[in-house]
């Protein structure tokens, strides 16, 4: 199994922690666009050497124009000879309206649209084939020779799709390369909604699941003592508590019965976000979150992640930016097979 290092919101430094994960023994390096830019660190750290898997997870999609992202992507690929990884999510409607002042509209088809004409504007520049893409919401007809890039010697840019709903994941099926995970997730939901919404939308394409990669950050509540443990048990309900107070990921809830969202969702709203830990019951936090001591991580992580998760990478409480030498050792036995 390939380990990733998912680079920690709220921090800065990240094509630095890329340098060092490529010396620690990790696969990848993903970034997100969260409270930074996520394609600035991943250039940089391209142009450091770092010979890693790189890529976003995510970006956001629908604050963009096809057009300006397809030639983010096409340097990127450029620059990391082939190594860059285009993540793409659709965020929710109060993001994309109030907070890049973007329309909003169905995303599963809307998504859909957006992949096919970047698709679209890739082929153009490495065929030289004329640009026409037209879809309800995209239009491209324009590409003259000054502002085309040509071809490069890696044009075949994977495109993995956040999902985490039946409708997207179905679309993963029919046209991604493969499926970011998201942390807010159980083995149980990924066996039963998204991996036969992604079957059922592969086959309706022609396409085997074999050919969609699984890609998955992992909630891991470890520590040396019982201070630890419980420190980091604290750190992960809480943000297990944050994510399910957003009514995008209810059907999380709806299929353990978890009947908290509606609570957490008015918690949050009151600012209350102390507090909506205290609603995560030991339970839920088992069956979201690896619970096991350090020496027990590695199997309990295998045995979570054999036959739906490609690639994981482990969401531990502590702060990834200094790489702490029991991640790197647990990363080395996830790599080994425990």
């Amino acid at each position: 199994m390939l380990v990733d290092v998912y680079a920690p919101p709220r921090g800065t430094g990240q094509s630095a922690l890329a340098l060092r994960a490529a010396g620690s023994g990790f696969d990848g390096f993903w970034t997100a666009e969260v409270d930074h830019d996520p394609f600035l660190p991943l250039a940089v750290a391209a142009d450091r050497g770092v010979r890693l898997t790189l890529g976003t997870a995510i970006a956001v999609a629908f604050a963009r124009s096809p057009m300006t992202l397809a030639h983010t992507a096409w340097d990127l690929a450029e620059a990391t000879h082939g190594r860059f990884v285009l993540g793409l999510g659709t965020q929710i409607r109060p993001h994309i309206v109030g907070r890049f002042s973007m329309p909003w509209s169905a995303p599963v088809p809307r998504m859909r649209e957006f992949v096919g004409a970047l698709r679209a504007v890739w082929s153009a520049w490495q065929l030289g084939e004329r640009l026409r893409y037209r879809s309800d919401h995209y239009r491209l007809s324009l590409m003259t020779p000054f502002f085309d890039p040509g071809p490069i010697g890696h044009p075949d840019i994977p495109v993995f799709l956040a999902a985490v709903g039946p409708g997207m994941a179905r679309l993963v099926g029919e046209i991604g390369d493969g499926i970011h995970i998201h942390p807010f997730h159980t083995r149980e939901y990924l066996d039963r909604v998204v991996w036969p919404a992604i079957e059922a939308g592969a086959a309706s394409s022609g396409r085997d699941r074999a050919a969609i990669t699984a890609a998955a950050a992992l909630f891991v509540v470890t520590g040396r003592d019982d201070a630890e443990l419980e420190e980091a048990a604290v750190a992960v309900r809480r943000q297990i508590s944050f994510y399910a107070s957003t009514p995008a990921y209810a059907g999380v809830l709806e299929r353990h019965g978890w009947e908290v969202g509606e609570r957490l969702n008015a918690m949050s709203k009151r600012g209350e976000w102390d507090a909506m830990a205290d609603l995560i019951d030991d339970e839920m936090l088992r069956t979201v979150a690896v619970v096991a001591p350090p020496q027990d991580v590695a199997s309990a992580v295998i045995a979570r992640c054999r036959g739906v998760i490609d690639r994981v990478g482990l969401y531990p409480a502590g702060p990834l930016d200094q790489l702490d030498p029991l991640w790197v050792e647990i990363t080395a036995a996830v790599r080994t097979g425990g």
